[in-house]
């Protein structure tokens, strides 16, 4: 019925071909677009707001489960670095100091051959400045040549603990030390193994070790942060 009636409506303005293919193509065959339901712009910002505030509190469940590093301050009051007094043994760390004398030997090649065949037994600050500065001193027998505290001179024993400002030793009488970096000079000693002999039964003899002298006042880096530094050649003053 209200197919016929649009036809008649067509039919009083356009011929009857006109008025079919009209109504074929504007009614009958008419698309019908349809709209998805979606929400509101207000529920979709309130929908992303409970999702971040759900992730945010999940976040910080798991930031509160997760152990937070110590501070500087709750180190200090737990004597974290601080070494227990039964392990204020010298020959305890006896054989850390020969891990650092082969250390030391490896990096500034004490005893190996250079290329021309002859035998490396000493260093110069050209070629080994860099390599003394930037070395690792855990370990090391280190003694007090001078100091401005005169009780401090003629103290040795092993480094057990190297910060920017300080060597604490353990000495041959189980004692640990603390002797600051600042006008002090520090001596040590480093092997200089002899060249293996043509028959690899007969024993290695050593020969005079390497005496080295370190100004401390030149010395006040850290051992992480010392792998950086640059080596200068200056006069000190005399501490």
């Amino acid at each position: 019925m209200t197919d016929s009636l649009s036809l008649q409506l067509l039919a009083r303005s356009h011929s009857p071909d006109t008025a079919s293919q009209i109504y074929r193509d504007k009614i009958a065959h008419r698309p019908l677009l349809l709209r998805p339901t979606s929400p509101t712009q207000n529920a979709d910002n309130a929908r992303t707001a409970r999702q971040q505030k759900r992730a945010n509190l999940a976040a910080s469940r798991r930031s509160q489960n997760k152990p937070r590093p110590l501070s500087a301050k709750l180190k200090r009051s737990l004597c974290v670095y601080d070494i227990p007094k039964p392990q204020q043994k010298y020959d305890i760390y006896v054989p850390l100091h020969r891990m650092w004398v082969a250390y030391m030997q490896d990096i500034l090649g004490l005893g190996k051959r250079r290329g021309d065949g002859k035998l490396v037994k000493g260093i110069t600050p050209q070629a080994s400045g860099q390599l003394l500065v930037s070395a690792d001193f855990h370990g090391a027998d280190i003694a007090v040549a001078r100091s401005r505290c005169v009780g401090r001179v003629g103290l040795r024993g092993i480094v057990v603990k190297d910060t920017k400002f300080t060597f604490e030793i353990i000495t041959r009488s189980n004692e640990l030390k603390v002797l600051p970096k600042e006008y002090t000079i520090f001596r040590f000693e480093i092997p200089i193994p002899s060249p293996a002999a043509p028959n690899e039964h007969e024993q290695i003899t050593e020969t005079s070790p390497l005496v080295l002298e370190l100004h401390g006042s030149q010395f006040r880096t850290s051992a992480p942060g010392r792998a950086m530094k640059k080596f200068k050649m200056h006069i000190d003053p005399d501490p």
